[in-house]
């Protein structure tokens, strides 16, 4: 078990309600990430989604953070929010070739985020996953679809994503249709229902299922309860998991993943 790992973070590091809550009061936000990077175990960043970063900046992020620690990164929206996805191959390997190699062995997988709109073509769907490419800089790069349409629960779009080799981001949310099944080597999930009530913006039982789901998704196993597409899952073996506290609540956000963290350092 000890080649896998649970990694469990926060999207982005720099939120003002954060400063006096997350972060100790004074902390220079130049040194936001710093501290982050060495409470949680992985951020996913948001900014990339939005416009592109310079390799400088990558490698910025990549010194700052500790051994061990891994950045998730949201791809460029414009490969991911067009009409035909067939025709996304310069976007897809613009983001790809932006830098993103500067954060090594600290590069984790990469999120290609849908429209809530957008619905699965197969054929073309097929088409968009053939532009992803397999490495950069001699990094292999790992795949996350984040599907945000009802039309993406089917059989037919799990075959096809498990036969290119990439995951499905399970997403708990009131907006967004979760899909739970594994689709490839590693679990993403984005926790987007934390409550600014609740000190650790979840209740104690949320935590605690949360860190029994983790444990046996890393031991290749599929927790129960969760809202599968197809109720036999394939066989696998260990795996790496990245969870992450998204939105909702944002302001818990880390209280929630702080929470988590202790739970799955106490079951060791």
């Amino acid at each position: 078990m000890s080649e896998t790992a649970i990694r469990v973070g926060i999207g982005g590091w720099n939120f003002e309600p954060w400063r006096d809550n997350f972060y100790p009061k004074g902390w220079p936000q130049a040194r936001e990430l710093e501290y982050a990077s060495r409470k949680l175990t992985a951020i996913e960043i948001n900014s990339t989604y939005y416009s592109s970063q310079k390799p400088s900046t990558f490698a910025k992020w990549r010194g700052e953070t500790p051994a061990g620690f891994v950045f998730s990164l949201k791809a460029s929206r414009f490969a991911t929010n067009r009409r035909v996805l067939a025709e996304a191959g310069e976007s897809v390997q613009r983001f790809v070739d932006s830098g993103i190699a500067e954060l090594g062995e600290k590069l984790g997988p990469i999120v290609w985020q849908f429209a809530p709109t957008k619905k699965f073509d197969a054929a073309d769907f097929e088409a968009f996953l053939k532009l992803l490419p397999a490495q950069v800089g001699g990094l292999k790069l790992r795949h996350a679809m984040d599907v945000r349409h009802a039309s993406f629960q089917s059989a037919d779009y799990l075959a096809l994503a498990r036969r290119h080799g990439v995951a499905t981001v399970f997403t708990e949310s009131d907006d967004y249709p979760p899909i739970a099944d594994i689709t490839d080597d590693f679990v993403y999930s984005r926790v987007m229902r934390t409550s600014s009530e609740l000190p650790e913006g979840c209740a104690p039982e949320v935590l605690d299922g949360l860190a029994a789901s983790c444990r046996v998704w890393q031991q290749g196993g599929t927790p129960s309860g969760l809202p599968l597409v197809e109720a036999a899952q394939p066989a696998a073996g260990p795996r790496d998991v990245f969870l992450f506290f998204i939105s909702g609540a944002k302001e818990r956000a880390p209280s929630a993943a702080l929470g988590l963290i202790d739970r799955l350092k106490q079951a060791q």
